[in-house]
């Protein structure tokens, strides 16, 4: 499937491929690239299946979301790239490292693995309608989960994102059914340790329930030098709660890396 791309910066530029976490879509990205990535890079960051502006017809199998990105990296002329992946995405950035496509790889918060009761408790988490009668409602349910993000993010994610349905509920732009398969797709192992060693910039959230310090020490272990750890303020959308430690250090470690 040919995802649906926000694309910013020159199209002759080196590519940077974006993949956003389960229940998003790619034009979080935004503030990232118009401030921080588009004067030197290519910017792609797709709609994942099931997400925003791409199709949601499944299959919804991380094999089947790495297809997907391999295609549409291919439609743009794109053959290697450098990568930020976040939550999900982060997953996904290690499939496609895997496959030989990146050569520079930036996780922010990424969920690497989850314990099948942890992926069984989320999945079912989502079997209940998630809807809103106003933007207020939306709020509500959003502010604590990213306790430190300024109201002017939320509010572009509610503009984008938020689409009001014929009862009058408003629900984000996602597929219920693709977040509850990627769930069970994340109780999978990662790939072999061996196929993903590429320069590695590892950004967590200080108050993130989602990459756990156990899940550091094993990238830690298995990437050795090849990986630098930032911590940030907050929990886990980094780019929300802690944007500008975020986005330095994204420029930090792409400037050293020669990216």
């Amino acid at each position: 499937m040919l995802l649906h791309l926000h694309e910013w910066g020159d199209r002759d530029a080196p590519p940077l491929l974006c993949v956003h976490g389960v229940q998003a879509h790619g034009a979080r990205f935004r503030k990232l690239a118009e401030e921080r990535l588009a004067s030197r890079y290519r910017v792609l960051a797709p709609d994942l299946r099931g997400h925003g502006r791409s199709g949601w017809e499944p299959p919804w199998s991380i094999e089947q979301h790495v297809e997907d990105l391999l295609e549409t990296l291919s439609a743009t002329g794109v053959e290697r790239t450098t990568i930020v992946g976040h939550s999900f995405g982060g997953r996904l950035a290690l499939e496609l490292t895997a496959r030989g496509v990146v050569d520079v790889s930036v996780l922010l918060d990424p969920v690497v693995w989850v314990p099948p009761p942890i992926a069984l408790e989320r999945a079912q988490e989502l079997v209940r309608d998630r809807s809103f009668a106003n933007v207020e409602e939306a709020l509500a349910e959003r502010r604590p989960l990213s306790p430190l993000a300024p109201r002017e993010l939320l509010d572009e994610e509610f503009g984008e994102h938020l689409v009001r349905h014929d009862d009058g509920r408003l629900r984000f732009r996602y597929s219920a059914a693709a977040v509850i398969a990627a769930y069970g797709e994340l109780s999978k192992p990662p790939p072999e340790w061996a196929r993903v060693q590429v320069p590695t910039l590892l950004v967590v959230g200080q108050d993130t329930d989602v990459t756990v310090p156990a899940v550091v020490e094993v990238l830690r272990f298995e990437l050795g030098d090849r990986l630098s750890v930032v911590t940030v303020p907050g929990r886990h959308i980094v780019l929300w709660d802690a944007f500008d430690e975020t986005a330095d250090a994204i420029d930090a470690f792409l400037e050293d890396a020669g990216a």
